[in-house]
């Protein structure tokens, strides 16, 4: 399962105009039609889904509830996936 907050960058006690914000800024960044890098478009689709994800209270509680209730097999590679999403956020890929 994706972290949400991590495609956007954003904390989870962020706020609706805070997710907006930074919603808009990267879909900005990421639109296919101003952004012809390799894969760009599909960091647009993830922004995409996670804002409408997001910005629904309704479906923002239900991911939040899902997110805090699941175990987490490997810790270890949980948190460099989660390292990943941060670094992919600034343009930096890390290696596997």
């Amino acid at each position: 399962m994706e972290n949400l907050y991590a495609i956007l960058g954003v904390a989870p006690n962020a706020s609706d105009d805070d997710i907006k914000k930074v919603y808009r800024s990267l879909a900005m960044r990421y639109h296919p039609d101003r952004n012809q890098a390799p894969g760009a478009e599909a960091r647009f689709k993830a922004v995409t889904k996670a804002y409408e994800v997001l910005s629904d209270p309704v479906r923002r509680a239900e991911y939040d509830q899902s997110v805090n209730h699941r175990i987490v097999l490997d810790a270890e590679s949980e948190a460099f996936e989660l390292w990943r999403s941060v670094f992919a956020l600034n343009g930096a890929n890390l290696p596997n």
